[in-house]
């Protein structure tokens, strides 16, 4: 099989992914719905698109190709009203969150998709623990080597995306002292982490094309890299991020992405080498840890900055292009997030702590997501 062909899309729009629990409203916990819900809304007339994820207790949404924030705020407004007015009809909760709180992934069922049965037999027991929740973003990229510039110098800024959208410190009613506990589960997959080395298209095709020899991939999608071209669709897409609890910041979080594609594109601030990854692993288990209180290290000189200082300094830098994007008030929401330094994880442990009560944290997730 060969690599399909780079269509070239337009420069800096975007679309946005986000997969989102269903539960029940007795006791908040998962429940096996996502069919029943598809069965409601597949008539429905929405901006982009709802589908089945690997387990019956997800759903994706999908917006259309965005170009700016309030643009992605109303996909994401009309997406989010028909999934929960559907939802009531079931007398079933929604809610964003990177992993659910207390659920057993042994309770987990696969969904009847040819695709996800091959996972779950080729996987094993980690395709039912891979109900996680994440937000996938793609970028418009006008040509293939483009895309490969971008994909790597988007990798200097994996721990922010990290730590502005961590909404995952609860593991099976456990409080895992991380701030995204997700990726954990995502870094179970052989063909998980950072994509191979190359500034040249055809150099990704010569690697494909080796590892289809091997058997051991058999097309794009058995890649679950934090960044990974599209070739389809002309984009880079971002899939670091874990759902956040409301659609305005996974919006404000897609149009950073975006102002930082065009930052890195046209005014080229990095010269990119193979050992910018040297502390590419420690720069994003700290983001998964400690959020934005974690350290960043600057792989080509060695300077360390918590990653809410270094965020402080990228929105500056990425003003004017987020003023030619439509995207500042965007970038103004993450600004006061990262000065108060509260993320998700952080909103999640505070009701815990207040409540006493997973299940009634959940119910409040639900309560932050349908508003």
């Amino acid at each position: 099989m060969n690599l399909e062909t780079f269509n070239p899309s337009k420069p800096f729009t975007f679309g946005i992914e986000l997969e989102i629990q269903i539960v029940n409203t007795h006791d908040y916990d998962l429940t096996k719905a996502a069919s029943d819900l598809m069965r409601l809304v597949k008539d429905q007339k929405v901006p982009g698109d709802i589908k089945l994820e690997i387990t019956e207790s997800m759903i994706e949404l999908a917006t259309g190709i965005c170009t700016n924030y309030h643009q992605a705020l109303t996909d994401l407004g009309v997406l989010r009203d028909v999934l929960v007015t559907a939802a009531e009809k079931l007398n079933i909760g929604l809610c964003g969150g990177g992993t659910h709180a207390f659920q057993q992934w042994s309770d987990r069922q696969i969904s009847d998709e040819p695709r996800f049965h091959y996972i779950s037999e080729l996987y094993g027991y980690l395709a039912k623990q891979f109900t996680v929740f994440g937000q996938h973003v793609h970028i418009g990229c006008p040509d293939a080597d483009s895309s490969l510039f971008l994909l790597h110098s988007l990798s200097r800024y994996i721990p922010h995306l990290i730590a502005l959208s961590a909404s995952s410190p609860f593991v099976q009613g456990m409080d895992t002292g991380f701030h995204s506990a997700r990726l954990n589960s995502v870094f179970a997959f052989p063909m998980s982490g950072r994509a191979p080395f190359t500034l040249a298209w055809s150099g990704f095709e010569e690697y494909f094309s080796k590892m289809i020899s091997t058997g051991v991939i058999t097309s794009m999608k058995d890649f679950y890299w934090d960044i990974r071209p599209k070739p389809n669709f002309g984009t880079v897409e971002v899939r670091v991020m874990d759902t956040p609890l409301s659609i305005e910041k996974a919006a404000a979080i897609a149009c950073y992405i975006q102002a930082l594609a065009r930052y890195l594109l046209l005014d080229k601030p990095l010269t990119l080498h193979e050992d910018d990854y040297l502390v590419y692993n420690f720069n994003r288990f700290e983001a998964c840890r400690f959020g934005l209180a974690g350290m960043n290290v600057n792989p080509q000189n060695g300077e360390r900055r918590t990653i809410a200082q270094d965020i402080l300094i990228t929105l500056d830098a990425l003003a004017p292009h987020a003023q030619e994007l439509d995207c500042t008030d965007a970038l103004v929401v993450l600004r006061k997030l990262v000065q108060a330094q509260t993320n998700d994880a952080v909103w999640l442990r505070d009701i815990y702590r207040k409540e006493g009560s997973l299940h009634e944290t959940v119910r409040q997730q639900c309560l932050l997501w349908s508003h």
